[in-house]
């Protein structure tokens, strides 16, 4: 054990990485029965492992080029190359594929820069909190929430935390479910406020359910079809321009699901739009029918900008609720937040 230890350099290329790893912690449990190998892992880490370790691993994960990285980080190609061999030294297996065209992350690279990625928002996210209350300001939440839940469910909760809690600063990004969901793994939102999906189905997440959108058929007011008595889908798809969400979001694919099953055809004339503020925006300055949730509708249609027609789509949208990362705790301003998200969507 001690030769093949000894002579571990010559041995990487033709050992697999985890084969490596084993042997070294085989080793140390030889020598000392006392000490747990993950424990003396981990000592080892700490002693070597950095943030700018951390920040190589997610730079190069997002140009896929070693000189681009080093550019960005501000030191030189031989520099960087330097670093990400330490960096696989330390954990004793390849973490990125050298291409003949940049580089690319192996399964077990994906594993540890998704780490680099939460350690680096988690470091951020104290940073903010230590400027804050070194300003006199108390707490931080940061969210993310889908638009259809915004104006009303969420908007409520957040205006009464601010109302209990005058000085926690609140961050708040509105995006897609897939892409919230993607900012809570990486660690730069404590919470979502989404849709699950199948895609979603993981263990380390937690969901609950709020509850579901209606969606809305509308156009601009003074449109032609406000004054038709009787309106049918074919003309609705074939005469008129639609302003829609993308193929992957959940009110298209019920569109498209409703009128495969009434076997009627797809809208001939599409804008795609994935911003609802945009959205709304195109509708007052076209004849274009829209689809969107009736929250995200709601002002709009209370100050008489758009109006909705007589036809509706009865697909269920899979339900919105809260979603977190399993096995991390809490904070007080999550737990508050949460209970009014519950509040409000029983009222």
């Amino acid at each position: 054990m001690y030769l093949l230890l000894s002579d571990a350099r010559n041995l990487r290329q033709h050992l697999k990485p985890i084969q490596l790893l084993l042997i070294r912690a085989q080793y140390f449990l030889l020598m000392d029965h006392s000490i747990y190998s993950p424990s003396l892992i981990h000592r080892h880490l700490l002693q070597r492992l950095r943030y700018k370790h951390l920040q190589m691993l997610v730079v190069l994960d997002s140009c896929c080029n070693l000189n681009r990285a080093a550019d960005i980080m501000h030191m030189s190609q031989p520099a960087a190359s330097r670093m990400l061999q330490e960096i696989e030294d330390m954990f004793g297996c390849l973490l990125f594929e050298r291409m003949p065209r940049g580089m690319r992350a192996t399964a077990l690279g994906e594993r540890l820069i998704g780490f680099a990625g939460r350690s680096l928002n988690n470091l951020a996210h104290c940073m903010e909190e230590l400027a804050l209350q070194q300003q006199g300001g108390y707490g931080y939440l940061s969210l993310g929430t889908i638009m259809g839940a915004a104006p009303d469910l969420v908007m409520n909760a957040i205006a009464r935390l601010k109302r209990d809690r005058p000085r926690l600063c609140i961050r708040v990004m509105g995006d897609t479910s897939d892409q919230l969901l993607r900012m809570l793994e990486q660690g730069r939102i404590d919470l979502a406020i989404a849709r699950r999906s199948a895609e979603m189905a993981d263990a380390s997440f937690s969901f609950e359910a709020l509850g579901n959108e209606k969606l809305r058929i509308v156009v601009r007011a003074g449109h032609a079809l406000l004054q038709q008595q009787h309106i049918e889908w074919t003309g609705l798809l074939t005469d008129w321009p639609w302003i829609l969400q993308a193929t992957s979001s959940p009110a298209r694919m019920a569109l498209d699901q409703y009128l495969l099953q009434a076997s009627l055809p797809l809208p001939a004339n599409i804008i795609e739009c994935n911003s609802v503020y945009s959205m709304l925006q195109l509708i007052q300055r076209t004849d274009s029918i829209m689809l969107l949730s009736e929250t995200a509708l709601q002002d709009y249609l209370q100050m008489g900008m758009i109006h909705t027609l007589p036809i509706f789509i009865d697909t269920p949208m899979a339900p919105f609720g809260i979603l977190t990362r399993k096995h991390e705790p809490l904070t007080d301003e999550q737990r508050i937040f949460i209970a009014y998200l519950h509040d409000h969507a029983g009222d």
